[in-house]
This record gives C-alpha cells, sequence and structure tokens, in this order.
C-alpha cells in the first residue's frame, strides 16, 4: 500500500466536511477571525462577512465574562459565525434559531443534564446545518446530556464525570489514504492508540469502517475509490476523494490545536448522528436560554456534580466550534502555528 499525495503533500482526512482544498497548503494562524475575514474579503462575500464580524465582537465580549453570563454571549457569537458559513455556502435559511426547549422533567422531577431537552424545529439556522451537512438523525429530539456525551472536545470530561458509561471516541495513533498499486483503488487506513480494549471497540465499530486482518487494532473505510496514479490526482479523482472524505467524517472527528488530533466515533447507546457544529450550536442554545430565563437553574448545574463538565463546555467549545466553523467555510486545514509543518 502507498501514501496518495499532492506533490509532497500526503492526503488524510480534512476537517472541511464538504468540498476541502486538498491541494492548498496548511494554513497557520493564531486568529482564526483574522484569517476568515481576509479569505470572505478576497472572495467577495459580504453578507458572510457581516455575520462573521459580529461572531468575533461576541466572541470578544464573551471573553471576560464569568460562566453564569459567558452562555449567553457565546451563543450569539456561534449563531452569526454559523450563519457565517451558510451565507458563504450561498445556503438560503429561515433567520431563527431552529431549536428549544424540549420538555423532559415532571414538576416535581430533579434539575439534570439528563432530562434537560432540546427540540430541533424544522426551520431556521439549525435545520439549515442539518440540511448541509446531510445528517440522518431520525430523532429531532435530545437530552443535553447525551449531546455531551457526542461531542469529542468534552468526551473524555464527560467520561471522568460519568464513571458508568464508556469512552465512544477512540483516539486515533494514524489516519492516511492508501492505494493499492494493483486496483488503483484507495482506503483510509488509521491504526488506533495502544492500551484501548481492542476486543470490546472492534464490535462496537460504526458501518463506516471494518478491522484490518490480524491482532493489530487497526481499521480501513468500506468505501473506497481509485486513482489512477498515487501522486497525480486528476480533478474528477479529487471530486472523488473529497465525497469519501465527507462520508468518513459522520465517525471521524477531531480536536483542533497544533497538532489535530483524531478520533473515531464508535457505535452504541446514546449515540447521536449529528455533526459537532450542529451538536453545539444546539447546546449553547439551551444553556443561553437557562442563563436568560432561569438563572437559578443554572447555579443548581454549577452547584451540582456535573459543574465541571459544563464549565469544560463553556471553556473549550469556542476554540473548537470556531474552528470548524473556519475550516467549512474555506475548505482550509487550519491550525496554530507553535510547530514547523512539511506543508
Amino acid at each position: 500500500m502507498e501514501r496518495i499525495a499532492i506533490g509532497n503533500k500526503a492526503l488524510t482526512l480534512a476537517k472541511a466536511v464538504k468540498k476541502p482544498q486538498f491541494s492548498m497548503k496548511t494554513v497557520l494562524t493564531l486568529d482564526p477571525f483574522d484569517y476568515v475575514d481576509l479569505w470572505l474579503r478576497r472572495e467577495h462575500k459580504d453578507e458572510a462577512l457581516h455575520y462573521w464580524r459580529q461572531a468575533r465582537n461576541f466572541h470578544r465580549a464573551a471573553g471576560g465574562l464569568p460562566i453564569e453570563s459567558a452562555p449567553l454571549v457565546l451563543y450569539y457569537c456561534f449563531m452569526n459565525a454559523a450563519k457565517a458559513l451558510l451565507a458563504a455556502k450561498g445556503i438560503a435559511f429561515v433567520p431563527y434559531h431552529g431549536v428549544g426547549a424540549h420538555l423532559m422533567r415532571g414538576p416535581n422531577s430533579r434539575i439534570m443534564l439528563s432530562n434537560e431537552g432540546i427540540a430541533i424545529k424544522q426551520h431556521g439556522i439549525v435545520p439549515a446545518l442539518i440540511s448541509y451537512f446531510g445528517e440522518t438523525e431520525p430523532s429531532p429530539r435530545h437530552s443535553l446530556e447525551d449531546i455531551l456525551y457526542n461531542l469529542v472536545c468534552v468526551h473524555r470530561t464527560y467520561c471522568l464525570s460519568y464513571a458508568n458509561k464508556r469512552e465512544r471516541f477512540i483516539p486515533l495513533k494514524t489516519a492516511a489514504f492508501l492505494r493499492d498499486p494493483a486496483s488503483g483503488e484507495v482506503r483510509l487506513q488509521a491504526e488506533f492508540v495502544d492500551n484501548i480494549d481492542w476486543t470490546y471497540y472492534r464490535r462496537r465499530l460504526p458501518v463506516e469502517v471494518v478491522a484490518l486482518p490480524g491482532s493489530t487494532s487497526a481499521i480501513q473505510s468500506v468505501a473506497s475509490i481509485t486513482w489512477a496514479t498515487a501522486n497525480s490526482p486528476t480533478i474528477a479523482e479529487l471530486d472523488a476523494l473529497c465525497q469519501l472524505n465527507a462520508s468518513l467524517r459522520r465517525v471521524f472527528h477531531y480536536i483542533n490545536g497544533a497538532h489535530t488530533l483524531w478520533y473515531l466515533k464508535t457505535a452504541g447507546s446514546y449515540e447521536i448522528n449529528r455533526m459537532p457544529i450542529t451538536l453545539t450550536l444546539s447546546a449553547m442554545h439551551r444553556l443561553s436560554e437557562i442563563c436568560r430565563y432561569k438563572p437559578s437553574q443554572l447555579q443548581s448545574y454549577l452547584d451540582g456534580q456535573k459543574n465541571w463538565l459544563l464549565s469544560e463546555f463553556v471553556a473549550m467549545t469556542p476554540a473548537q466550534f470556531l474552528d470548524e466553523i473556519a475550516s467549512e467555510m474555506t475548505g482550509h486545514q487550519i491550525m496554530i502555528p507553535n510547530v514547523r509543518l512539511p506543508n
């Protein structure tokens, strides 16, 4: 098997789900706001630029706020960033939130994340994102607890907070698109980090991947494409790679940073088949509503056993969400520049 490449750039999973620019070099920037602002101006996407600048203003305003107030401002940052993405892609959307509260607890029930309901509506920003990503999740209602369980950037915190839940996101040691020289077939191959319970997780692989033969904890994609050569793709072959990447990104998620950390989302109970952008925006909307209308309820969460999980969600998701939006909007791999990369 040989790695596919464009010139000297070996190809692996792209952060952008739709239309990644595989031929572009990695973008190194400390501030995705500035880079995307420049990109939107260069692309003459004026409406998206307006929303993006609004998102930046709300992000700055949230910087000095305590956790009791930050979700309200961060939600408007996230919402405008999502609107910038939709506008940049030329997708029409109804200018409403598209998500609201869903009653899950009785009048005398304890206030818990497991009965804090979220309902996705038929029209609005969140449904437009769902349509854009082609999500196939049948249920429009989720608990805040389940949403947090399906977000990789707070997954370790979640599993430490809920000791009875098994980890769903398994870290990868390697991931690359490899080509069979004999047949020309290209598949993604990935290897898990050491010391995972391979016997357990092998039975919980999503349908997009299968285990490679042998005892090593390695997988490959079921779907494949064909390239005539390993490093001189045609436009049609690059388009096919984009489609393969999009299908795999349903279950391959990442955490941003100086190194992009990739994880496989395994199958099992409490799975929500939605993309992180959709789930993060929905969860932050619910927290912003609680912040506005039921501050005592928010305080009960912050005083409870899961306060660390909510604190990590508020602290960790802005950088992650904005990186996902910026990468999706531009199609570029965007990284923090404290390491030297070959491309």
